[in-house]
């Protein structure tokens, strides 16, 4: 990385110096003296590929300065032939360059079937807990259909808004754009956009709930759990691919995470915010189970 040996001339003495470890330059001032730089950021190169600081300055007899190289047969003979300025010149170019996709290596279709089916067989299992708290609530849906009605409209917009989340994270790390001084923007940015997505998607389902004239519990309890899950999906969305890449697991399967863990909680906060507003008495209505056992009874 060292580069050549550069011989620079000052009035009537010549001198010579080796530049090791730095990109430098030598300039001219306006009394003909030198002085060494450094290279900017857009002059200097690789240290591999700096060959040539400066052409060899010499002086005359009389102490006249003169930009002439030596030039005598003698000393061309035994020169090599002259190399394209790689510092402060025009870089050269390959003609042909290299295809990058015939150097790529795919993993082997063993491995990557041993990954991606192992991970989603993982989440298989874990999806199983929907059905869990489904089954749990089994008494509470029932006297509430409408709420199961719009259970997949809100399960599919939180994963929705987290997958949508996820891919954004995902494509920034790639980019390189989102490290540790982009990270504490980049997350506050995130945390607006999930208040102000729930709150739009929100709205969006009251409008559906009141055009399908559904009862006012229900349009609440539609509203408010939809509001919280697409918050909540958009949080664990713009953090989840950061949290694997920081134990080791790679960020791309945190967009099949998001969808499966967004089942899971889609279903859980939409039982517990239906329950909190159904709780009042004011948003009962007589479809309710026990209204009904009570007409049969009588």
């Amino acid at each position: 990385g060292d580069c050549e040996l550069v011989g620079i001339s000052d009035g009537n003495d010549e001198k010579r110096s080796f530049l090791r470890g730095k990109k430098t330059k030598h300039t001219r001032d306006g009394g003909g003296n030198y002085s060494q730089a450094l290279f900017t950021e857009e002059e200097a190169f690789d240290e591999e590929e700096c060959r040539v600081l400066s052409n060899l300055h010499m002086s005359d007899d009389d102490g006249n300065d003169s930009d002439d190289i030596i030039d005598d047969d003698s000393h061309n003979k035994h020169q090599p032939p002259p190399k394209p300025p790689l510092c402060g010149g025009n870089r050269p170019r390959s003609r042909s360059a290299p295809n990058i996709a015939s150097t790529t290596s795919f993993p082997t279709f063993r491995d990557a079937i041993k990954d991606r089916a192992g991970w989603l067989i993982g989440l298989l299992f874990l999806q199983s807990c929907s059905s869990f708290i489904i089954q749990y609530n089994e008494g509470f849906l029932q006297d509430h259909m409408v709420i199961v009605q719009f259970l997949t409209m809100l399960v599919g917009a939180g994963g929705n808004a987290g997958n949508q989340a996820s891919v954004r994270v995902i494509r920034e790390l790639a980019l390189g754009t989102l490290n540790e001084r982009t990270m504490k923007p980049f997350l506050k940015q995130e945390a607006k956009m999930a208040f102000g997505l729930s709150g739009l998607l929100g709205l969006t389902g009251f409008i559906r709930a009141a055009l399908f004239r559904t009862p006012p519990g229900e349009t609440i309890a539609v509203t408010a759990s939809l509001c919280a899950i697409v918050a909540i999906s958009v949080g664990i969305g713009s953090t989840l691919p950061l949290v694997m890449k920081k134990v080791g697991i790679d960020p791309a399967h945190s967009s099949t995470t998001i969808q499966v863990l967004m089942d899971i909680f889609g279903v859980l906060i939409t039982v517990s915010v239906s329950s909190l507003v159904f709780s009042f008495k004011m948003f009962m209505h007589k479809g309710s189970g026990d209204d009904v056992n009570d007409e049969n009874s009588s």
